[in-house]
This record gives structure tokens, sequence and C-alpha cells, in this order.
């Protein structure tokens, strides 16, 4: 550490376990940590990325496995940010006749972006649990991912400029959606997965995975120039997260901090982006930090 506080620019979202450090109530002697707001959060992704725009920043974390596989210069610290799980993402139109897993096969699937994490747990969790073949699927995305390097499969096309993909849904050009974690409120709009709260939890007793979606990652020059300040942040999101008093006694720990405990995410993610054809190579979870 060089004399005095360090300054880090730093965008992370608004969670319960990060606002207090947002908000100036868990601070440190040796930091001075300027929080660059963003909304929605996936925004700060690109410019991470490319121009490494930040000293730490929340990434989703297909973004992370691209960069890495990519040589963007980033590394990540064992820090979830947001996890959910993916069961109730993917929607159907009720109005237009009933949709379960094993329909969608050659069907047309809407999705923000293909690299989207959301997406790629989703296709996984269908894929691998549901056994349905979706190699004949045809992918609508509405915008580029954000390693510029990593293309798209050729079974992804782009929509229209212009076309929202909840209308699309509702006017049938689309038979079903991906969404994030802005879910539409349409009450035409059901979950593909039946009763998908009792099947993520069904699904959670068999894997013991907790889908993280995004992570925090820092880049190569601050890890080489500034690691002390790096880890004292680490350990200031660590303090966020037990002011919070989460998880309650018996509930499933959603905000999992160190690198054994993401783990087991990030292995399945890694296999699921293989297998979707989302990484040039198979990364190992080692190589991420």
């Amino acid at each position: 550490m060089t004399d005095g506080p360090v300054t880090l620019r730093v965008a992370i979202g608004d969670y319960p376990h990060t606002l207090p450090l947002k908000r100036g109530e868990i601070t440190s002697p040796l930091l001075n940590v300027e929080y660059i707001d963003v909304k929605p959060m996936h925004l700060a992704a690109k410019p991470m990325v490319r121009e490494h725009a930040y000293d730490i920043g929340e990434m989703a974390l297909v973004t992370v496995l691209q960069a890495k596989a990519y040589n963007k210069g980033l590394r990540l610290l064992p820090a979830a940010m947001l996890s959910r799980f993916q069961h109730h993402t993917c929607l159907y139109n009720s109005a237009r006749g009933e949709l379960r897993p094993a329909d969608l096969a050659g069907k047309r699937i809407g999705v923000r972006s293909y690299s989207q994490t959301t997406g790629v747990y989703i296709r996984g969790i269908i894929e691998n649990d549901y056994g349905v073949d979706l190699s004949g699927v045809q992918w609508v995305t509405f915008e580029n991912g954000h390693v510029a390097e990593a293309k798209d499969p050729d079974e992804v096309i782009r929509a229209p400029a212009g076309k929202d993909i909840t209308q699309m849904l509702i006017d049938g050009e689309l038979d079903a959606a991906i969404y994030g974690a802005a879910m539409p409120n349409d009450p035409r709009l059901k979950s593909v997965i039946p009763d998908p709260h009792a099947a993520a939890l069904a699904w959670y007793g068999k894997h013991h995975v907790v889908p993280v979606n995004h992570m925090v990652v820092t880049t190569d020059e601050m890890m080489q120039a500034q690691p002390q300040a790096v880890s004292e942040f680490y350990r200031l999101l660590e303090e966020g997260k037990k002011a919070t008093g989460l998880p309650k006694p018996g509930e499933i720990d959603t905000v999992l901090f160190g690198r054994e405990e993401n783990r087991p995410c990030l292995e399945m993610l890694i296999s699921f982006a293989v297998q979707q054809n989302l990484l040039p190579r198979r990364l190992s979870v080692d190589e991420l930090w």
C-alpha cells in the first residue's frame, strides 16, 4: 500500500450487503472508494471488459468467463453480488397454448443476449436436467455480448431493430423468451417449467449449487499495483454481508463468499458455456482468480 488511502473506482449494484458500503457505514482508513452508479448494472460490463473503466466492478459470470478466455486482463474476486434460481425465467404466452420444456426443441426463443448468464443457466438446466435437445432451437437476440471477440453460434440471429422481446412473445413471433432480473408483468406469460419455485428447490437438493449471476472483478493492473487495496475492499464486502445478518438459520445462502464456496456454480457454468459454444476452450476455475 502507498502512503495514505488508495483511491478505488468501484461499480457495483445496490444490494443489502453492498448498501452499507455505498452509504458510507462501512469504510476503511486504507481506502478512498468512489462508487460509480450504473443502472442497469449490466451496462457496466462492456466498459470494464474493453476499457478497464473501473478498478473493481460487478460483472455477470459468463462475461467473466469469456473475458478470461480472450485474455482481457481481469481477475475474479469470490464475492457474489447477485444470485437467483433460474427456473422461473423462461416464459411462454399461455394464450397461444401450453408450452413445456420438452416442447422447446426446434422452437424460436428470445433472449437479450446469447451470452446472458441467466440464459446460459436456464439452457443448461433445460438441456441437462430435462433432457431437451436444444440444438435445433432458433435463438433470437436483441444485443451483442460484452466481449467483442466472442461470436455467437450460427443458430443465433438478431431480432429486427426496434423489436421488443415481450411484444414478440405476445404476438407469437417467439415461442418462448428468457428474462433476467426484469420479469414482465403480464398474466398471459407463464413459466415453461411448471411450479418453478418447487422445481428450483428440487434442483438445489440434487445439485447443491446456488446459481450466482454476478460477482466482482478487478484488473490485472490493480492486482499488480495494489493487491492489498483489493484485499481490503473484499474485506469490506464481507463486512457488508455480515451486517445484513443473512442467511437466516435454515435459509439457503445465496450471497456466497470464498473460492470454494463459489466453485460449484463456476464449474457448472463453465460446463454449460462449453456445451453452448460460448468459449473457445474449457477454462479451469482456478485460472479465474
